[in-house]
């Protein structure tokens, strides 16, 4: 029990107590016999005490009281050292797996109750095949007590079993060869009432509404009856927290009914003890849910380009469509390419009003490869990015980022862009833009300091590799520096070459005005 302040757990404080089994005569006998070595028989003492809070022919959980009740039958002093002493019998109930024990928070009250989950204890073949107890009980009684107290719980087999030539066959009788149900017609009453008089639901899965919950009368009516999971699918209907795993899992993976039964009705769902395995359930579930959002994304891909097909011949027999203007703070630099075709204007009148299949026509004269059309369409129809944002997309990514020397186009980068950008809300042209500016900045700063970084390691490695040089040979002389004259270190500039330089810039300034009258 994890107490940091004692006085979180007093006498004053309330308790219930849970239990979902009953105690039998080899219960008792394991309680005495190994689990009381390991913990104590004062913590015994305390788990028969809890036991008996809820009656033997029932279970559930036992009237609300409070912890003054335990110290005063346990013969415990109500204060800081007997809490403290509960605290750590209850501890080593809990190490071993007997007791559990919740805090339940009521904000209403403001209040504190703890709750004593119970647990059965396990069977001398469950015991002896877990290995931290064993081991522990090896460690309290000895080697030689441990195998002795074995033999005391297992019975061995009649003479002449264990013999190779012995053949064991399962001849009984399977539920359905003897008795056959009415499933064609589903009570939902009986159904519902089954649910309330069953022990409290304890799942760690997050609350659902009643539309999202599965029922167990849904899969066995799916369920297929000759299925090796069969005997283990009927036994959901007594587990509300294995059913409470189904309806969290179908709900976060979009499953219906007949997916849950397609799953259940595979190896490897079930575990040899019969149990769900959840782990292995939700990774299948995940891996179709993936398959199906690709499937999905495919079906749409096809249906846009139907759609396309027939909004081209509509937009035959109508007009053209507006033509939006661009501001000349927002515009975009021409490419190399692109310069003898288009001016400025011209060209970010294109990327603002034409689609992105005419734009890439424009990047590639002779035809768009399949892998970038394939990329760009992903984009369109799956992102859903406007057609002025995938042209400012297609120029940062052909014209900016393909023009470097080692780029290439990749979907993985593709992705991260869009995903960026949709992060940022980029969606209108001059956001776009804005964006292209920044991220062409930050690139620009990157490869800077990358420059910076391969010549101070460039540096660094010759340095290095004359400190072993000079290791190596123990004759050799270092080298030393020479000191320099300050006329050759010296970086004043003389007049003719201020002259020369004002002459130069005079004759570009001329070059330019004569560009700009020719093209008014």
């Amino acid at each position: 029990m994890r107490i940091k302040n004692l006085l979180h757990f007093t006498e004053n404080h309330r308790y219930c107590v849970y239990r979902e089994f009953g105690i039998g005569a080899l219960d008792e006998r394991m309680l005495s016999l190994v689990y009381q070595p390991l913990t104590g028989a004062f913590a015994i003492s305390v788990y028969r005490l809890l036991c008996e809070h809820v009656e033997a022919q029932q279970v559930g959980y036992s009237p609300i009281e409070q912890q003054r009740r335990l110290f005063l039958t346990l013969g415990l002093e109500p204060g800081e050292h007997g809490r403290k002493f509960l605290v750590e019998q209850t501890s080593l109930l809990e190490a071993v797996g007997l007791l559990q024990t919740n805090r339940v928070y009521f904000p209403d009250q403001d209040d504190y109750i703890y709750e004593y989950e119970l647990q059965q204890p396990l069977s001398p073949s469950e015991f002896f095949r877990t290995q931290h107890l064993t081991l522990l009980l090896r460690d309290k009684m000895g080697k030689f007590a441990v195998l002795s107290l074995r033999e005391r719980f297992l019975a061995k087999e009649p003479d002449g079993w264990v013999d190779n030539t012995v053949q064991k066959e399962n001849i009984s009788q399977p539920f359905y060869d003897i008795f056959e149900l009415n499933t064609h017609v589903i009570d939902y009453e009986l159904e519902q009432a089954l649910t309330e008089v069953s022990a409290q639901q304890r799942s760690s899965q997050p609350k659902l509404s009643e539309d999202d919950l599965i029922n167990y009368a849904d899969i066995i009516r799916y369920f297929p009856r000759g299925s090796r999971n069969r005997i283990y699918v009927e036994k959901l209907r007594f587990l509300p927290e294995q059913m409470n795993v189904l309806s969290y899992i179908a709900y976060k993976y979009r499953l219906d009914i007949q997916d849950i039964c397609r799953m259940l009705d595979e190896d490897g769902v079930f575990d040899a003890k019969g149990e769900l395995a959840e782990e292995e359930i939700q990774r299948r579930a995940n891996l179709q849910f993936r398959q199906g959002k690709k499937r999905q994304e495919e079906r749409q891909i096809h249906e846009a380009k139907v759609i396309s097909l027939r909004e081209e011949k509509k937009e035959e027999s109508q007009d053209l469509p507006v033509e939006y203007a661009v501001e000349m703070e927002y515009y975009l630099e021409v490419p190399r390419q692109f310069t003898s075709k288009c001016d400025i204007h011209q060209y970010n009148t294109i990327l603002r009003n034409e689609p992105y299949t005419r734009v890439l026509e424009m990047f590639y004269p002779g035809s768009v490869p399949n892998s970038v059309n394939d990329i760009f369409e992903h984009v369109d129809i799956n992102y859903k990015l406007s057609e002025e944002v995938v042209n400012v997309l297609i120029h940062y990514l052909l014209a900016i980022k393909m023009s470097q020397p080692g780029e290439r186009l990749s979907s993985k980068f593709v992705d991260w862009v869009v995903t960026n950008m949709l992060n940022q809300q980029v969606d209108t042209y001059e956001k776009a833009v804005r964006y292209v500016r920044e991220q062409n900045k930050l690139d620009l700063k990157i490869s800077d300091q990358a420059k910076l970084q391969a010549k101070g390691g460039a540096t660094g490695g010759n340095k290095r590799t004359n400190t072993r040089t000079y290791n190596r040979s123990a004759n050799a002389k270092p080298e030393i520096p020479i000191v320099k004259s300050a006329r050759e270190g010296s970086s004043i500039v003389s007049d003719e070459e201020i002259a020369e330089a004002m002459r130069l810039a005079e004759q570009m300034q001329s070059g330019q005005d004569r560009v700009q009258k020719t093209n008014s």
